[in-house]
């Protein structure tokens, strides 16, 4: 049996697009709306198409959202990598505050959909959940080795309670910063930093001195 010829790549493209416009709506509505009160209807009106036309890429608003959500669940892997990298755990404490949370603060700011699908109050299809349980627990991991630098001496137990209360202060301060905008989402920022800072200071002593950084911490 003859195999099926690949599609033409100027149609793939187009699909690409269109796929990706769909779910840059589907962020939209979700963001607006909670993913409970979202349909299909609503995505493809923000989307500007028919909504036969979105059942040809998704065939369910639960598609729809595992699709974005593992693509976010991507980017903010990556953003792991920038963030928890040798070079930044060298970093006195204010410096590391900074270099680390920066890209993490960066990316919800550039993706409200990932808190709104993640974080939400709403419940959301297994497989996301599942997967953001995963994503959370590399998290906590990476914050536990990052403290791991500082306090090679101290119990695991004691480490893991330390990195959940510091990742627990982390997306309490988010949840400020993404209802802010300008400047004072800047300053929501800073006091953000500030709390960790002033937190992990005490615990982490002469491990990692103050260095000059926005924080500007007494």
């Amino acid at each position: 049996m003859p195999s099926e010829e690949p599609k033409p790549r100027r149609r793939q493209a187009r699909g690409e697009r269109r796929i990706a416009s769909l779910l840059q709506a589907a962020a939209n509505v979700f963001c607006t709306s909670g993913y409970t009160a979202a349909s299909t209807n609503a995505i493809a009106r923000e989307a500007s198409v028919s909504p036969g036309t979105l059942y040809q890429y998704f065939p369910n608003k639960e598609a729809i959202a595992v699709e974005l959500s593992e693509r976010l669940l991507h980017q903010m892997r990556e953003t792991h990598g920038q963030a928890f990298t040798p070079a930044n755990l060298a970093l006195p404490l204010d410096r590391m505050l900074d270099a680390v949370l920066d890209p993490f603060i960066a990316f919800n700011v550039e993706n409200p959909a990932f808190l709104a699908l993640m974080h939400g109050s709403e419940p959301i299809p297994g497989q996301i959940a599942e997967e953001h349980d995963a994503l959370h627990a590399s998290l906590l991991t990476r914050v536990e080795s990052l403290l791991g630098h500082y306090l090679p001496d101290t119990p695991t137990a004691e480490r893991h309670q330390v990195a959940e209360m510091t990742f627990a202060l982390f997306k309490a301060g988010l949840d400020l910063v993404m209802t802010h905008e300008g400047a004072e989402r800047d300053a929501y920022v800073t006091e953000l930093k500030r709390a960790l800072f002033r937190y992990l200071d005490p615990l982490i002593g002469d491990a990692a001195r103050p260095a000059e950084s926005g924080i500007h911490t007494p």
